[in-house]
């Protein structure tokens, strides 16, 4: 994949490019991407999260750091796509900076992860993450990563 993108990422082929599953996939569709320069994904928020309950209390509002997550996985499809061939790749998250939350993520909320490169040396990305509910600003953060090849897998060997 290069260049901008109109199309968008849909659930299966975000299975093909990342590790996570249910319940830790944090990214539903990409919308846009302009390959190695930024890229804009969705999380819709929904009631069933098992995540709810289970923070500040049992208040019905989502972690923020799994905020920081689903941005994280969101430039990780970005890295991803850049792969050839993505199958043998993995995107490791390697560094946290200057996150602020600015409001909270409800059920029935769709989180919108716009992530923006901002340093590129080598295996390592540099990003800007910007999470949005509703065009208002709920967390920003830098974020790094580093790409890596995949462990053989020692499965069927002695």
């Amino acid at each position: 994949m290069s260049g901008t993108h109109e199309a968008p990422i849909e659930v299966d082929e975000l299975l093909q490019l990342l590790p996570h599953r249910f319940p830790f996939l944090l990214v539903d569709r990409i919308v846009e991407m302009e390959a190695g320069v930024r890229i804009s994904g969705l999380k819709n928020v929904t009631l069933d999260e098992p995540f709810f309950g289970t923070h500040a209390g049992g208040a019905m509002i989502m972690p923020g750091l799994l905020i920081i997550e689903a941005m994280a996985q969101t430039g990780a499809v970005l890295l991803m796509v850049e792969q050839e061939p993505p199958q043998r790749k993995l995107v490791y998250f390697a560094s946290l900076n200057h996150a602020s939350w600015h409001g909270v993520v409800r059920p029935g909320d769709q989180l919108q992860l716009n992530i923006t490169v901002t340093q590129a040396r080598g295996r390592v990305r540099k990003v800007h993450g910007v999470a949005l509910v509703r065009g208002s600003l709920i967390c920003e953060a830098d974020l790094a990563a580093v790409v890596v090849d995949k462990e053989p897998t020692s499965l069927g060997t002695p």
